[in-house]
């Protein structure tokens, strides 16, 4: 059933712009699915599974050609060399660690009972832990991916956007503007904020600075940024940076 459609991954942690990412590329004539659906894809039944799952919510648009969804913890893992095709196309996203930490903890302090990640302390480990393992993947797949910094969704999507479309050797470009789908702001399935419906960009910066990290936290997430980044720049087939 899954045969038809080739997939593109993201690879990326919680915060990064990606329900921002999922509904500008989930937009494209092209491209069905848009949010998180919480799978791991380790065998060829996944994209089976995959597939009913969008189903279930929306329809698969005529003549598209690919299939989306993004991976943003530890819990799902994709192994791209037991799916038994060719067609897959991995993308992966780093956000610097300070506004990311702090846009976790604001978001899970939102919640009505308490959440893990409500502490700075456990949202930089979150965050720390997730940028390895990201890194991890990228040193031991084979699989070529493209690497760019989530930043660029709202600093500069005008150099973002180009570079995407190339990688994914999509028929027309990919737009600023974006559709709000069945889904958006959903629970579970992205930002729930009311920005996500305006069906385009928002450039203005959310400010967190009133969230204190401390500050062994803080480094331990900048080195393991700094590093991680780097090596994921280096491996990566194509990448473009801030």
């Amino acid at each position: 059933m899954s045969d038809y459609y080739a997939r593109i991954f993201l690879l990326s942690h919680m915060r990064a712009y990606t329900s921002l990412a999922g509904h500008i590329l989930g937009s494209h004539p092209q491209i069905n699915g848009y949010y998180e659906m919480h799978l791991s894809y380790e065998d060829a039944s996944a994209l089976d599974r995959q597939l009913e799952l969008y189903r279930q919510g929306d329809a698969l648009k005529p003549n598209s050609r690919y299939l989306f969804d993004k991976l943003l913890h530890n819990d799902y893992v994709l192994k791209p060399e037991r799916l038994g095709r060719a067609d897959i196309k991995i993308l992966v996203s780093l956000a610097e660690p300070a506004h990311t930490i702090r846009s976790i903890v604001h978001l899970f302090a939102q919640k009505p009972d308490p959440d893990l990640y409500a502490s700075p302390v456990e949202a930089a480990k979150y965050y720390v832990e997730r940028v390895r393992a990201l890194a991890g993947f990228c040193r031991t797949s084979d699989w070529p991916y493209f690497y760019f910094d989530a930043e660029l969704w709202q600093r500069a999507p005008e150099r973002l956007l180009p570079r995407l479309t190339a990688w994914l050797a999509l028929d027309s470009p990919l737009s600023e503007r974006y559709e709000v789908f069945s889904q958006t702001g959903r629970a579970r399935r992205g930002d729930t904020s009311e920005r996500m419906r305006s069906g385009g960009i928002d450039r203005g910066r959310s400010d967190y600075s009133h969230i204190a990290i401390p500050q062994a936290a803080l480094d331990e997430a900048r080195e393991a940024y700094r590093m991680c980044r780097e090596e994921m720049v280096a491996r990566a087939r194509g990448s473009v940076t801030v």
